[in-house]
């Protein structure tokens, strides 16, 4: 079994209100800010259990403060909305950048699904 891929460049775009982070494997991710916050793996976010994850409204045009590192295995993502609870682990941030259509597409009809709007 192979280990995880590990980042290697982490480029936070303030004008662009993106993360981009390249991987080892050499795959790369351009995450929107607004992504990251409504996929954040806080407790806030995603529940204790699977059926808890909330839909995240409002959070179109929300941007990154600053990235704080956790130890050796992920980051803390801090947000100009004031979210900072989110530890984002190197297997997390891979998969919000593999799995990126999927999961956008599916907070979209979730949004849609609960009358709910991505601007705030």
């Amino acid at each position: 079994m192979s280990p995880d891929p590990w980042p290697v460049e982490f480029k936070v775009r303030r004008a662009e209100k993106d993360l981009v982070v390249r991987f080892d494997d050499g795959r790369s991710f351009t995450l929107p800010a607004e992504y990251l916050r409504v996929e954040s793996p806080s407790a806030e976010v995603q529940g204790h259990a699977s059926s808890q994850k909330v839909t995240v409204a409002g959070k179109r045009n929300v941007g990154i403060v600053r990235l704080e590192q956790v130890g050796n295995y992920a980051v803390r993502i801090v947000f100009d909305d004031g979210h900072a609870s989110g530890i984002y682990t190197w297997p997390w941030l891979y998969r919000l950048g593999a799995e990126r259509d999927r999961l956008w597409g599916t907070y979209l009809a979730a949004l849609e699904a609960q009358g709910l709007s991505r601007n705030g």
